[in-house]
This record gives structure tokens, sequence and C-alpha cells, in this order.
């Protein structure tokens, strides 16, 4: 069974999958670990990762070596983060085969204009396309993808944009029209009232995806409690988190004028050599290297 079979079928088994992004293969492995259906190969990590802001800097190359990446060293499904898509419909057909060649098996392409500015970004150039050039986007795609259980999930930002339900329902309605197997809603506000409304108001005939980033509150039981909901991706947690402990430690680090405190509380070298599968390359040197 392929990693797109699986991954519907693990939707169609739980009825919510959770989904963990990811930035390295370390990442990756720790979400496994940790229990997650599948991985986000999330473009925000991976430009945060290269110190650049999440606005279309990082390239499709970057991001395909990422996944090729994170695919050699997880069984889990990946669900990418191709942004617009890389250009217009024909950029789409590309990075469709690109991507599968890849080992995803999903994509999430969003509506807004390329180059795209991160969703949460206060202030930021939030411009949509025209719903048909975003429907092409989406036929393209389906039309180019091989396995036929490969998700293309068409995101739309008319709620980031501020504006409304109405016209979020209208682009969404269109996008499964066009073909896309799911729809993502996102929303910057605080609260999760905008996508609890958008849920309840949705009749499509497509389950949803959200991004529960700026509005923790909306856990797991709620979001079934809703019914239409099918996934949920943690976006920006992975690169937050280990941010959180390189500021923590490099800041005890000089404060301590060296390691002699900060050593105890962070994971041993040994912990390092079973994530790095170091076993298998000491094994392997014993029965291959004279």
């Amino acid at each position: 069974m392929s990693p797109a079979k699986r991954l519907r079928a693990r939707i169609a088994e739980t009825g919510l999958v959770h989904i963990m992004a990811a930035h390295s293969p370390l990442s990756a492995i720790l979400a496994q670990e940790a229990g997650f259906d599948g991985l986000w190969a999330s473009g925000f990590e991976l430009s945060a990762l290269y110190g650049l802001a999440d606005m279309s800097l990082i390239s499709m190359t970057q991001h395909l070596d990422m996944l090729r990446a994170i695919a050699g060293r997880t069984t889990l499904p990946i669900v990418a983060d191709i942004d617009t898509g890389y250009g217009n419909a024909i950029n789409v057909i590309h990075a469709i085969r690109e991507y599968e060649r890849a080992g995803a098996s999903a994509v999430v392409i969003e509506d807004k204009t390329f180059p795209k500015v991160t969703s949460l970004a206060a202030g930021g150039r939030q411009e949509l396309l025209h719903i048909e050039e975003f429907q092409g986007k989406i036929e393209a795609a389906i039309a180019t993808r091989r396995d036929q259980s490969f998700l293309v999930i068409a995101r739309t930002e008319a709620l980031i944009a501020g504006l409304g339900e109405a016209e979020a329902l209208r682009r969404a309605n269109a996008y499964v029209k066009a073909g896309a197997d799911m729809i993502l809603i996102h929303s910057k506000m605080k609260d999760p009232s905008e996508i609890e409304s958008f849920s309840r108001a949705w009749t499509g005939s497509v389950p949803l995806v959200i991004v529960p980033n700026a509005y923790p509150d909306l856990d797991a039981d709620r979001v079934k409690a809703l019914g239409n909901i099918r996934m949920m991706i943690y976006g920006n947690y992975g690169i937050r988190a280990a941010a959180t402990c390189m500021q923590e430690t490099f800041r005890r680090i000089i404060t301590d004028g060296g390691v002699q405190n900060i050593h105890k509380d962070i994971l041993p070298v040994d912990e390092i050599f079973r994530l790095q599968n170091m076993h298998e390359v000491k094994a392997a040197e014993a029965r291959f290297l004279p």
C-alpha cells in the first residue's frame, strides 16, 4: 500500500489525523516516535531554519531536497506545503510530478498570489487569486497525479484576507468543483470561533483540514464534535520548540560561563546516536571493513 493510500486509510479509520510539521529528517523521526499520523513538510519551518521570512524565498528545489531527506528516514505519509504551487497551473503540473516522485502523499496549494506572505504576519499582504485561476491550478494538479490516492488539498485564505465566511464558502465550493480532495480553511483569530462557524456552515462533499496555530484551544475533542474536520496540521510547533530550547540552552551557557550546569538538562549524546542509527553503522563497519 502506498503512503498516500495509508494516509487515506488512516483518515477513514480514525476520523481525524494529526500531522506534525517537520523541517528536517531529525524532526520527522521525533514526530514518528511521538505517534503522529503524518508529517507536514512545512515551508514556514524550512524558511525559519534558513533564517528567512516565509515569503516564497525558499525555492522548490530546496523544499524538495528537504522532503526527499525526510522521506528517506521515516515511514509516515508526508503532506507537502507547496504554498501557491510556485506559479501558475503549468508550474503546478511540474510541482505535482516532482513532489509525488520525491515521496509526498499529499500537497496543499493555497489561493494567494505569488509570491505569498505568511498568513499570520501582522499587516502582511494577503492577495488572493481569482477563483477561476485557482480552479485551474487544482484541475491541473488532479490531472497530473499518478497515484489516485494522492491528496490534493485546496487551501483558501479568504478568512486570512478578511473577506469573510461567505467568500470563504464560495471559494471552497468552487475548489471542490475543480476536484479538490479536501479543503484547508485557515484563520488568524486568537479563538476558534471563525473556524467553528465555517465548519458548521460547510455542506460540501469533501472534509476539512485546519491548522490550529493561532487558536490553540481548539483541541481534538472539539474538532471531532464538529463532524467534518478530518485533519489537524500542527504547522509551526517543531521549529518553535527547537528555537525555544536552543535559546534557553545557549543563554544558560553564556550566563554560567560553560556547560557544567546545562549538560544534565539536555539529551545525552547516546540518545542522539540512537536517533542517528549509529548501531547500524557500527554493525556495518564490523561486517564490511577490514
